[in-house]
C-alpha cells in the first residue's frame, strides 16, 4: 500500500524470462545486484513479488536511486512510480500529477503545441471493478479535463502507465532505459586486461553485460610509464565499478620483463612477446582470483599485434579462454559505446602504454609461436612471471 513520501522504482528484466531452468537463480542474483547498487541510499529497500523487482525509496532520494538502478545489468528499463490506493479517483489524481510534471520538465514553445499523451492501464488485480481498457479511458479523460492535453495512441510524447495490484496502484510517466543483458555474476568471473585506452573498458562493459563478474589487471612500466597513467587506469576501473562490473585492479610491474625480452633479441616480435608474457602473468593472477577467462580489448586489424596470426601466436601460452568482445567492431562503434557508458572522456586523456616501449619500426604482423619460443628460450620465463606476480598490487575499486 501507499507510504507517504515514498516512490517505487518498477524494474523490468528481459532475457531472464527465457532462462526457464535457471530463472530463479538469475533473478536472485539480479535482486542482489540491485540491492548492492542502492547501498547507501537512505531507507531504500528492494522487494521481489511475483517475478518482478520493486525498489521502494523516499521521494527525496528517488533520482539518486534511479540513476544507480539504471546501471544494473539484467534490467531493460525502469519507471519511477507513485504509489496510491487502488481507487479510481486516487489513480486519476496521480496521472494528472505525472502529466503536469512531464509538462514542467519538457521545454516547449507555445507555438509548438501541447504535449500529447496516452494511458496504458493494466489490471493485475482482477477484483478491481474496472477493466484495463475502461480504466485507461477514464484516466485519460481526467488528464484531458485537468490539463487539456491531446490524446495520441500511436506517437504520444508521454506514456502514462497504470498498474493495479492487490497492494495498491502504481502510476508513472514514461520509462528509463537500463543496459539489459544478464545479471553480473551468473556467467562466472573473468580477468580484464585493462589499459588506459578506449577499447579495453568497453570490452569489460560488454563482458559484464553477458553476466561476467570482473577483476582487472594493468601492466605498469616505471619509470618509462608515469603514475598518471596508472591513476587513469584506476579511474576507468572506478567507472566500470559504478556499473557493478568490476571489483579490483591488479597493478603488475612489467619493466623488467620488457627489458629482458628486448635484451635477448625480441626485434620485430617485441609486441607479440610482450603480449605473450602478459597472458602468462594474467593466467597466474586469474588463478588467485577465481577467474575462468581472460577478457581483452583486441580488435581484428586495428594495430600490428592484432592480426589473426599474431593473436594465434599470443593465445598459445594461455590456459584459459580469451574473450574478445570487440573483435569485429570498428573504432566508431567502440567510441560511441565508450561515450554512452561514461569511459570516453577519461580514455582520451594523454597516457603512455607499456606496449609502446622498445617497439621496432616495423613490428611483425604474421608471427608464429615457434619463432617467439626461440627468443623466449633465451630468458627464464618462469622467473619473470614469478617476479611480476610477486610484485603485483591489488587495488579495490568497488
Amino acid at each position: 500500500m501507499e507510504t507517504e513520501g515514498e516512490s517505487v522504482l518498477l524494474c523490468r528484466f528481459g532475457e531472464l524470462f527465457l532462462k526457464a531452468g535457471n530463472r530463479r537463480r538469475f533473478q536472485s542474483m539480479l535482486v542482489n545486484n540491485v540491492q548492492a547498487a542502492i547501498a547507501g541510499v537512505p531507507d531504500a529497500r528492494v522487494e521481489a513479488p511475483h517475478g518482478r523487482i520493486l525498489v521502494r525509496v523516499p521521494r527525496a532520494h528517488v533520482e539518486d536511486a534511479a540513476s544507480r538502478v539504471q546501471r544494473v545489468f539484467g534490467l531493460v528499463s525502469l519507471s519511477v512510480a507513485r504509489v496510491v490506493a487502488a481507487e479510481e479517483t486516487a489513480i486519476g489524481d496521480a496521472a494528472v500529477a505525472e502529466a503536469q510534471a512531464a509538462i514542467e520538465r519538457t521545454p516547449r514553445a507555445p507555438a509548438a503545441g501541447k504535449l500529447s499523451f496516452r494511458v496504458d492501464a493494466n489490471r493485475a488485480d482482477k477484483s478491481f471493478p474496472i477493466g484495463s481498457m475502461e480504466l485507461g479511458s477514464r484516466v485519460g479523460a481526467r488528464v484531458v479535463a485537468a490539463l487539456g492535453l491531446p490524446v495520441d495512441l500511436h506517437t504520444a510524447d508521454l506514456h502514462i502507465g497504470v498498474e493495479v495490484t492487490s497492494r495498491g496502484a502504481f502510476v508513472y510517466g514514461g520509462t528509463r532505459a537500463a543496459p539489459g543483458g544478464l545479471p553480473v555474476g551468473v556467467s562466472g568471473r573473468a580477468l580484464l586486461l585493462l589499459s588506459g585506452g578506449i577499447d579495453s573498458p568497453v570490452a569489460g562493459w560488454l563482458s559484464a553485460k553477458r553476466g561476467l563478474a570482473l577483476d582487472a589487471i594493468y601492466f605498469h612500466s616505471p619509470p618509462f610509464i608515469g603514475e598518471k597513467s596508472k591513476d587513469k587506469v584506476l579511474s576507468l576501473g572506478r567507472i566500470l565499478a559504478k556499473w557493478g562490473a568490476l571489483r579490483s585492479v591488479t597493478v603488475v610491474p612489467f619493466t623488467d620483463a620488457q627489458r629482458k625480452l628486448v635484451d635477448n633479441g625480441a626485434g620485430e616480435l617485441a609486441v607479440v612477446l610482450y603480449r605473450r608474457m602478459m597472458m602468462r602473468i594474467a593466467d597466474r593472477i586469474a588463478d588467485g582470483l577465481g577467474s575462468g577467462a581472460l577478457v581483452t580489448g583486441e580488435n581484428l586489424g586495428q594495430v600490428a599485434s592484432q592480426t589473426v596470426e599474431n593473436m594465434t601466436a599470443i593465445a598459445t601460452v594461455c590456459r584459459r579462454v580469451i574473450i574478445r568482445p570487440l573483435i569485429t567492431y570498428d573504432k566508431t562503434e567502440t567510441t560511441d559505446l565508450a561515450r554512452r557508458i561514461g569511459t570516453f572522456e577519461t580514455s582520451i586523456l594523454p597516457f603512455d602504454d607499456c606496449c609502446s616501449l622498445f617497439v621496432p619500426r616495423h613490428p611483425a604482423t604474421k608471427a608464429r609461436a615457434q619463432d617467439a619460443e626461440k627468443i623466449e628460450a633465451e630468458v627464464d620465463v618462469a622467473a619473470i612471471v614469478d617476479a611480476a606476480v610477486a610484485g603485483a598490487e591489488r587495488i579495490s575499486v568497488a
